[in-house]
């Protein structure tokens, strides 16, 4: 048996870590079909099926899955250890993985993507917005953006960007037509566009003044999984939305929007960026968190 290179072997973790030759293939920067022909030629040169191909799935065998434990850690260790080299380079260069819910890629990456590619430009970044909770090393992240109550016990988190703050905000339209709440409690009164978690969990609205706390379920006409959608829900006049100020400020101060409930909507700490303890810190990704941190390039 000729033993396959490390090329081949990567790019079957990353078909099954995907579960999907044209994402893999993306990844890679080569076709879906050179990709498939790559992992028949490794399934031969090996002697065992690695992958089950159907029309609709691609999920490795139970050797391929016994492969894949082996490979995850060796080429974490091999990606280490180049990275170690990259060290001493002038300029960090490789692919920079992450994993990060839409409102932290528009809040705090999407403003730097032109500066942080303009200053690295041997780096190629692949950001993947995803609301849900996903196991970044699973999924082949180098690093993960989330809320810190969100983080496993098993991850190195730093703080990222001041702290946030959640609002509520209603059209002048809506206010003229049915009031506004003057306390928390009044919300059951109102219509409010309510905010879906990618696991089907409705959020309850969080308030918090003089030591009292409250988490409320809102009702209303809308439900919605994107901050975007419900801004322009809350100008069109729909109901009520609870939303990121950094992102309804500039509508605030115009008019458009207004503010309710404003005392009960204390800050919060903001997002934590996230990567495994037991791995080293790759260079490609010190150097993005020293520019979210405001440090020269």
């Amino acid at each position: 048996m000729t033993k396959p290179d490390l090329t081949e072997l990567d790019a079957f973790a990353c078909v099954a870590r995907h579960r999907n030759f044209n994402k893999a293939a993306l990844e890679r920067g080569v076709s879906a079909s050179a990709l498939s022909h790559a992992m028949r030629k490794l399934e031969t040169r090996l002697g065992v099926r690695l992958l089950n191909r159907t029309t609709r799935s691609v999920t490795p065998t139970e050797a391929g899955e016994q492969l894949l434990a082996s490979l995850r850690p060796a080429l974490r260790d091999i990606d280490k250890a180049l990275d170690e080299v990259n060290r001493f380079r002038d300029t960090p260069r490789g692919t920079l993985r992450l994993n990060v819910p839409r409102p932290a890629a528009r809040l705090l990456l999407a403003p730097l993507f032109g500066r942080f590619l303009a200053a690295y430009p041997q780096v190629r970044l692949e950001v993947v917005t995803d609301d849900g909770l996903v196991d970044i090393v699973a999924a082949g992240f180098d690093a993960g953006i989330r809320f810190g109550e969100s983080l496993a016990r098993d991850m190195i988190a730093l703080p990222l960007g001041p702290a946030l703050r959640f609002i509520v905000v209603a059209a002048p339209a809506y206010a003229a037509a049915h009031g506004l709440p003057q306390r928390p409690q009044e919300l059951k009164e109102h219509a409010c566009i309510g905010r879906r978690f990618p696991s089907g969990a409705v959020y309850a609205w969080e308030f918090a003044k003089d030591g009292e706390t409250l988490a409320l379920q809102v009702d209303g006409p809308l439900l919605l999984d994107d901050d975007e959608l419900m801004i322009r829900a809350a100008l069109d006049g729909v109901g009520l939305s609870y939303v990121y100020e950094v992102q309804a400020q500039e509508l605030i101060a115009q008019g458009r929007l207004l503010r309710v409930l404003d005392d009960w909507c204390p800050p919060m700490p903001g997002f934590y960026l996230y990567y495994p303890s037991r791995q080293q810190m790759p260079t490609t990704l010190r150097v993005l968190i020293d520019m979210l941190r405001g440090k020269p390039v």
